[in-house]
């Protein structure tokens, strides 16, 4: 039975569920922080979504259950239970044990973490987002130890005019990278704009339009698995550790696309696509790296929602990275993206960490634009500058090569940025 919640929102919808289910949800609930209506809303969208196979659940013995959802979802629910020939209690039980075994009790030990999850972006063009991806990337990926030598080595380099611009001492950066961890671990590179930069400068063929891809398997019109997408980075210098979801233009239709699926099921959360069609690669991964497009539509929303902070997760460990460029038309553009994030979290009670700024494509021969620019960047109160990238050949000639930076010149001033990058995030 279902009667209209009062601001017209949500509707009341009465159910029953095992007793020790209940309780065991009610103390998650409570652990992480969540109302048990958006734990039961998130429980069955993602049963709805998800053919399974789910264990049978012994509900005998089952009392009642109230909650509130979004109008409609109970019914679309009834009709998913009745397609897949189970009772609408099975059907609720199995929503909520699924839920419940992918949100972990913060007391467990033992359990997988999370992947760290970066997502670099900027809803202006040509500020170097796909660079910045790709060179974080790589040096997650790159082995063990080497970041560490040659961060410390670089910057005992650095003159006193780049430290300068960094804003920070020798003693400063010395300090960030005290517990550099990166190098070794298992890296996935998501190509998420549809101007396929990204794939084509790693010489990898994007996604023909109408084959499965990020996009088919956001708008849930996926027909394969995602993992038969990914492609690996043949170079020695990653050891298998790097991977590349490449991009498609269909990604151009994606806004559409989600909106259209969002009206057509009352269930769907448009914010949540990137996470849902991602969530199958997660425990393959130490790092997921996202190279976003430049946009400020839903596609972005998405994008943010999957680097918010999960429950539990220590602050800074993901979020967003900004690139940037000394000039006004930049400072306006990420002001814009501040605007959305602001309006994200607070539309859905978020919290998106903001990992740091990047200075891209410095060029000090500009004079005071690019001086005077770089000032204000540090100026801000709310975010770090944490790297000034020159604009040097190094990159230019990898992207002609089709090569990883890292790979190509892994000592190079560029690459130990990009290292440098990694160190000072979220710090």
């Amino acid at each position: 039975m279902a009667s209209p919640y009062p601001d017209g929102d949500r509707e009341k919808v009465a159910s029953k569920l095992p007793p020790a289910l209940q309780q065991e949800l009610k103390i998650r609930c409570a652990e992480l922080g969540l109302d048990i209506q958006d734990a039961a809303t998130t429980a069955i969208a993602d049963w709805r979504a998800n053919d399974g196979p789910y264990a049978d659940i012994a509900t005998a013995g089952a009392k009642s259950f109230s909650t509130w959802l979004p109008p409609g979802m109970y019914d679309d629910f009834k009709a998913t239970c009745a397609h897949r020939g189970v009772s609408y209690i099975q059907g609720l039980a199995q929503s909520v044990r699924a839920w419940l075994d992918d949100n972990p009790s913060p007391k467990q030990v033992g359990l997988p973490t999370a992947p760290r999850r970066i997502i670099v972006c900027n809803q202006k063009g040509g500020v170097g987002k796909t660079t910045i991806s790709a060179g974080i990337a790589e040096a997650h990926a790159e082995p063990q130890g080497i970041g560490v030598r040659c961060l410390k080595d670089f910057i005992e380099t650095l003159t006193a005019a780049e430290l300068e611009r960094l804003n920070r001492t020798r003693e400063q950066l010395l300090s960030v990278i005290g517990d550099y961890a990166a190098g070794g671990q298992r890296v996935l590179l998501v190509d998420y704009d549809p101007q396929l930069h990204l794939s084509n400068q790693l010489g990898i063929p994007p996604i023909p339009v109408g084959k499965d891809s990020l996009v088919t398997h956001m708008a849930g019109e996926a027909s394969g698995d995602i993992k038969d997408l990914l492609v690996a980075i043949d170079d020695p210098r990653f050891g298998g550790r790097l991977h590349v979801l490449p991009g498609t233009r269909e990604g151009f239709l994606l806004d559409s696309k989600l909106a259209l699926t969002a009206a057509q099921s009352r269930g769907f959360q448009k914010e949540s696509a990137l996470e849902r069609a991602l969530h199958p690669l997660e425990a393959d991964y130490d790092v997921i790296v996202v190279d976003s497009p430049p946009s400020l539509g839903l596609s972005m929303d998405a994008g943010l929602y999957y680097g918010r902070r999960r429950p539990n997760e220590k602050p800074g460990r993901s979020g967003v990275l900004v690139p940037v460029q000394s000039e006004d038309s930049s400072a306006d553009a990420y002001q814009m993206l501040v605007e959305q994030i602001d309006d994200l979290e607070e539309d859905l009670h978020l919290e998106i960490d903001r990992l740091g700024i990047v200075v891209n494509l410095f060029d000090s021969r500009r004079g005071y634009i690019a001086t005077s620019s770089l000032e204000e960047w540090h100026n801000l109160e709310d975010q770090n500058v944490i790297a000034v990238v020159d604009d040097l050949k190094e990159q230019r000639e990898t992207v002609r090569l089709k090569r990883p930076l890292l790979s190509y010149v892994p000592e190079s001033k560029q690459a130990n940025v990009m290292r440098l990058i990694v160190a000072g995030a979220g710090k």
